[in-house]
Protein backbone atom coordinates (compact mmCIF):
# COMPACT_ATOMS: atom_id res chain seq x y z
CA UNK A 1 0.00 0.00 0.00
CA UNK A 2 1.58 3.63 -0.98
CA UNK A 3 0.47 6.32 0.92
CA UNK A 4 1.73 9.97 0.04
CA UNK A 5 4.70 11.84 0.92
CA UNK A 6 3.79 14.98 -1.15
CA UNK A 7 0.85 17.24 -1.61
CA UNK A 8 -1.67 15.82 -4.47
CA UNK A 9 -4.46 18.00 -5.57
CA UNK A 10 -7.70 16.42 -6.10
CA UNK A 11 -10.56 17.96 -7.80
CA UNK A 12 -13.11 18.36 -4.66
CA UNK A 13 -16.17 20.06 -5.59
CA UNK A 14 -17.50 21.31 -1.76
CA UNK A 15 -20.88 21.00 -0.38
CA UNK A 16 -24.00 19.01 -1.46
CA UNK A 17 -23.35 20.36 -5.32
CA UNK A 18 -22.76 18.15 -8.71
CA UNK A 19 -22.42 19.15 -12.51
CA UNK A 20 -24.09 17.45 -15.52
CA UNK A 21 -23.83 17.44 -19.41
CA UNK A 22 -26.22 19.20 -20.51
CA UNK A 23 -29.15 18.40 -23.33
CA UNK A 24 -28.24 19.99 -26.94
CA UNK A 25 -29.90 23.66 -27.40
CA UNK A 26 -31.24 24.28 -23.73
CA UNK A 27 -31.59 26.59 -21.24
CA UNK A 28 -31.53 25.70 -17.72
CA UNK A 29 -31.86 28.81 -15.43
CA UNK A 30 -31.18 29.49 -12.34
CA UNK A 31 -33.69 28.01 -9.85
CA UNK A 32 -34.90 25.30 -11.81
CA UNK A 33 -35.44 21.92 -11.24
CA UNK A 34 -33.42 19.78 -13.05
CA UNK A 35 -33.46 16.14 -14.26
CA UNK A 36 -31.66 13.78 -16.59
CA UNK A 37 -32.54 11.83 -19.77
CA UNK A 38 -32.81 8.27 -19.09
CA UNK A 39 -31.73 7.55 -22.40
CA UNK A 40 -28.39 9.82 -22.48
CA UNK A 41 -27.94 10.92 -18.98
CA UNK A 42 -28.01 14.53 -20.06
CA UNK A 43 -29.76 17.30 -17.88
CA UNK A 44 -32.88 19.36 -19.20
CA UNK A 45 -35.13 21.03 -17.19
CA UNK A 46 -36.95 18.86 -15.43
CA UNK A 47 -39.91 17.08 -17.17
CA UNK A 48 -42.47 14.22 -15.36
CA UNK A 49 -39.91 11.52 -17.23
CA UNK A 50 -36.81 12.46 -15.92
CA UNK A 51 -34.80 11.56 -12.46
CA UNK A 52 -34.82 14.54 -10.42
CA UNK A 53 -31.04 15.50 -9.52
CA UNK A 54 -31.67 18.94 -7.56
CA UNK A 55 -31.93 22.80 -8.66
CA UNK A 56 -29.83 24.50 -11.22
CA UNK A 57 -27.24 26.65 -8.88
CA UNK A 58 -26.92 28.79 -11.71
CA UNK A 59 -27.78 29.52 -15.34
CA UNK A 60 -26.69 27.70 -18.56
CA UNK A 61 -27.19 28.99 -21.65
CA UNK A 62 -26.32 26.07 -24.60
CA UNK A 63 -28.80 27.13 -26.89
CA UNK A 64 -26.59 27.16 -29.41
CA UNK A 65 -24.14 24.40 -28.73
CA UNK A 66 -24.22 21.02 -28.87
CA UNK A 67 -25.41 17.78 -26.33
CA UNK A 68 -22.59 17.98 -23.33
CA UNK A 69 -21.38 21.19 -24.52
CA UNK A 70 -21.55 22.58 -21.32
CA UNK A 71 -22.84 21.25 -17.70
CA UNK A 72 -24.51 22.79 -15.46
CA UNK A 73 -23.77 22.76 -11.93
CA UNK A 74 -26.80 21.82 -10.08
CA UNK A 75 -27.13 21.74 -5.90
CA UNK A 76 -28.69 18.45 -4.92
CA UNK A 77 -29.41 18.54 -1.09
CA UNK A 78 -30.99 20.95 1.18
CA UNK A 79 -33.96 23.08 1.28
CA UNK A 80 -35.75 25.33 -0.78
CA UNK A 81 -38.75 27.38 -1.09
CA UNK A 82 -41.66 26.15 -3.47
CA UNK A 83 -45.18 27.06 -4.55
CA UNK A 84 -46.56 23.85 -4.03
CA UNK A 85 -50.29 23.74 -5.47
CA UNK A 86 -52.78 23.63 -2.21
CA UNK A 87 -50.10 23.45 0.54
CA UNK A 88 -51.27 23.97 3.92
CA UNK A 89 -49.73 23.86 7.87
CA UNK A 90 -51.09 20.58 7.72
CA UNK A 91 -48.78 19.13 4.89
CA UNK A 92 -45.63 18.98 6.86
CA UNK A 93 -43.89 15.83 5.96
CA UNK A 94 -46.04 15.12 2.98
CA UNK A 95 -43.94 14.60 -0.13
CA UNK A 96 -43.56 16.77 -3.07
CA UNK A 97 -43.57 16.21 -6.81
CA UNK A 98 -42.64 18.40 -9.56
CA UNK A 99 -44.24 18.21 -13.45
CA UNK A 100 -41.86 20.33 -14.88
CA UNK A 101 -38.73 22.67 -13.66
CA UNK A 102 -41.17 25.41 -11.86
CA UNK A 103 -44.56 22.98 -11.22
CA UNK A 104 -44.59 21.31 -7.86
CA UNK A 105 -47.70 19.29 -6.50
CA UNK A 106 -48.46 16.99 -3.76
CA UNK A 107 -49.73 14.34 -6.29
CA UNK A 108 -47.60 11.39 -7.65
CA UNK A 109 -49.59 11.14 -10.42
CA UNK A 110 -47.15 12.21 -13.66
CA UNK A 111 -44.63 13.81 -11.30
CA UNK A 112 -40.84 13.21 -10.21
CA UNK A 113 -40.24 13.01 -6.96
CA UNK A 114 -38.69 16.03 -4.95
CA UNK A 115 -38.24 16.10 -1.60
CA UNK A 116 -40.60 16.23 1.73
CA UNK A 117 -42.06 19.43 3.51
CA UNK A 118 -39.93 20.70 6.12
CA UNK A 119 -41.84 23.95 6.92
CA UNK A 120 -45.27 25.66 5.90
CA UNK A 121 -44.48 29.59 4.97
CA UNK A 122 -47.76 30.59 3.89
CA UNK A 123 -50.81 29.03 1.98
CA UNK A 124 -49.72 27.64 -0.83
CA UNK A 125 -45.82 28.45 0.19
CA UNK A 126 -43.58 25.58 1.70
CA UNK A 127 -40.03 24.95 2.37
CA UNK A 128 -39.05 21.87 0.93
CA UNK A 129 -36.10 19.47 1.86
CA UNK A 130 -34.81 17.50 -1.00
CA UNK A 131 -31.96 14.61 -1.05
CA UNK A 132 -31.42 14.22 -4.76
CA UNK A 133 -29.46 10.86 -3.90
CA UNK A 134 -30.75 9.66 -0.88
CA UNK A 135 -34.54 10.64 -0.51
CA UNK A 136 -36.73 7.94 -2.32
CA UNK A 137 -40.36 8.58 -3.71
CA UNK A 138 -42.46 6.78 -1.02
CA UNK A 139 -44.69 5.58 -3.58
CA UNK A 140 -41.78 4.01 -6.21
CA UNK A 141 -42.52 1.34 -8.01
CA UNK A 142 -46.44 1.85 -8.08
CA UNK A 143 -48.19 3.71 -11.31
CA UNK A 144 -49.83 6.66 -10.02
CA UNK A 145 -53.62 6.72 -11.01
CA UNK A 146 -55.56 9.88 -9.90
CA UNK A 147 -59.68 9.03 -9.00
CA UNK A 148 -61.05 12.97 -9.06
CA UNK A 149 -64.87 11.93 -8.57
CA UNK A 150 -67.26 9.09 -8.02
CA UNK A 151 -66.19 5.31 -7.90
CA UNK A 152 -64.05 2.99 -8.90
CA UNK A 153 -64.15 -0.82 -8.64
CA UNK A 154 -61.28 -2.67 -8.87
CA UNK A 155 -59.79 -5.27 -10.35
CA UNK A 156 -56.67 -7.72 -11.39
CA UNK A 157 -54.87 -4.59 -13.64
CA UNK A 158 -54.87 -2.14 -10.38
CA UNK A 159 -52.36 -4.61 -8.58
CA UNK A 160 -49.92 -2.61 -7.55
CA UNK A 161 -51.46 0.68 -8.02
CA UNK A 162 -51.56 3.82 -6.08
CA UNK A 163 -55.12 5.25 -6.18
CA UNK A 164 -54.50 8.97 -5.76
CA UNK A 165 -58.29 10.43 -4.23
CA UNK A 166 -58.37 13.98 -4.71
CA UNK A 167 -61.97 14.11 -3.90
CA UNK A 168 -64.48 12.12 -1.92
CA UNK A 169 -64.60 8.52 -3.20
CA UNK A 170 -65.90 5.31 -2.76
CA UNK A 171 -63.63 2.36 -3.59
CA UNK A 172 -65.06 -1.02 -4.18
CA UNK A 173 -63.20 -4.08 -3.81
CA UNK A 174 -63.19 -6.94 -6.08
CA UNK A 175 -64.09 -10.67 -4.92
CA UNK A 176 -61.04 -11.32 -2.50
CA UNK A 177 -59.54 -13.87 -4.57
CA UNK A 178 -58.80 -10.90 -7.40
CA UNK A 179 -57.05 -8.39 -4.97
CA UNK A 180 -53.97 -8.52 -5.26
CA UNK A 181 -51.98 -4.99 -3.61
CA UNK A 182 -53.15 -2.11 -3.70
CA UNK A 183 -52.98 1.60 -1.88
CA UNK A 184 -55.84 4.01 -1.98
CA UNK A 185 -54.56 7.24 -1.14
CA UNK A 186 -56.04 10.70 0.14
CA UNK A 187 -54.96 13.73 -1.61
CA UNK A 188 -56.68 15.71 -0.12
CA UNK A 189 -56.02 18.43 2.31
CA UNK A 190 -57.00 18.04 6.30
CA UNK A 191 -61.03 18.07 6.43
CA UNK A 192 -61.15 17.52 2.50
CA UNK A 193 -61.48 14.18 1.28
CA UNK A 194 -63.39 11.62 2.11
CA UNK A 195 -63.09 7.64 1.41
CA UNK A 196 -64.91 4.32 1.61
CA UNK A 197 -63.88 1.00 1.01
CA UNK A 198 -66.85 -0.72 -0.13
CA UNK A 199 -66.21 -4.59 -0.34
CA UNK A 200 -67.68 -6.87 -2.36
CA UNK A 201 -71.50 -8.04 -2.34
CA UNK A 202 -71.58 -10.47 1.15
CA UNK A 203 -67.67 -9.85 1.81
CA UNK A 204 -66.41 -7.64 5.01
CA UNK A 205 -62.83 -5.28 4.87
CA UNK A 206 -60.76 -6.94 7.73
CA UNK A 207 -57.57 -5.14 9.25
CA UNK A 208 -55.41 -4.09 12.29
CA UNK A 209 -58.06 -3.98 15.65
CA UNK A 210 -60.50 -4.04 12.61
CA UNK A 211 -63.24 -7.46 12.73
CA UNK A 212 -65.36 -5.85 9.93
CA UNK A 213 -68.46 -6.25 8.86
CA UNK A 214 -70.36 -8.07 6.40
CA UNK A 215 -71.28 -5.30 3.48
CA UNK A 216 -70.19 -2.15 5.53
CA UNK A 217 -67.56 0.30 4.33
CA UNK A 218 -64.40 0.81 5.67
CA UNK A 219 -64.00 4.65 6.06
CA UNK A 220 -61.27 7.08 6.40
CA UNK A 221 -63.39 9.61 8.37
CA UNK A 222 -63.40 12.94 6.54
CA UNK A 223 -63.54 15.19 9.33
CA UNK A 224 -59.84 14.23 10.72
CA UNK A 225 -58.50 12.59 7.45
CA UNK A 226 -55.35 14.17 6.24
CA UNK A 227 -53.11 14.04 3.02
CA UNK A 228 -51.25 11.03 3.62
CA UNK A 229 -53.57 9.02 4.60
CA UNK A 230 -54.00 5.46 3.15
CA UNK A 231 -54.93 1.87 3.36
CA UNK A 232 -52.88 -1.41 1.34
CA UNK A 233 -55.25 -3.29 0.32
CA UNK A 234 -54.65 -7.23 0.04
CA UNK A 235 -56.67 -10.42 -0.88
CA UNK A 236 -56.23 -13.52 1.62
CA UNK A 237 -59.29 -14.26 3.38
CA UNK A 238 -62.22 -15.81 2.24
CA UNK A 239 -64.30 -13.13 4.28
CA UNK A 240 -63.08 -9.96 1.91
CA UNK A 241 -60.42 -7.80 1.57
CA UNK A 242 -57.78 -7.42 4.03
CA UNK A 243 -56.48 -3.71 4.89
CA UNK A 244 -52.54 -5.03 5.38
CA UNK A 245 -51.80 -0.99 6.30
CA UNK A 246 -53.07 1.22 7.35
CA UNK A 247 -52.31 5.59 8.25
CA UNK A 248 -54.88 8.35 9.15
CA UNK A 249 -58.57 7.42 10.86
CA UNK A 250 -60.53 4.56 9.56
CA UNK A 251 -63.51 2.66 10.94
CA UNK A 252 -65.97 0.57 9.78
CA UNK A 253 -69.32 1.83 9.17
CA UNK A 254 -71.76 2.04 11.67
Amino acid sequence: MATLSADKRRDIVLGQVNEFPIIITEIIYEGAAVGTVKASGHAQPLTSSDKFVGFAEQKCDNSTGAAAAKNVRVVTKGTAKLSVSGAVITDVGQPVYATDDDTFVFLPTGGVFIGFVKRFVSSGIVEVQFDSINYKNPWAGRLAETLSAGTLTLDIQDSGKVICCTADAVVTTAVYTVISDVVVLNCGAYGIVGINIDPFSGELVQGPDLAGTTDKDLINTKTTANRGDYVRLKGGSAEGAVAVELKGIWATEA
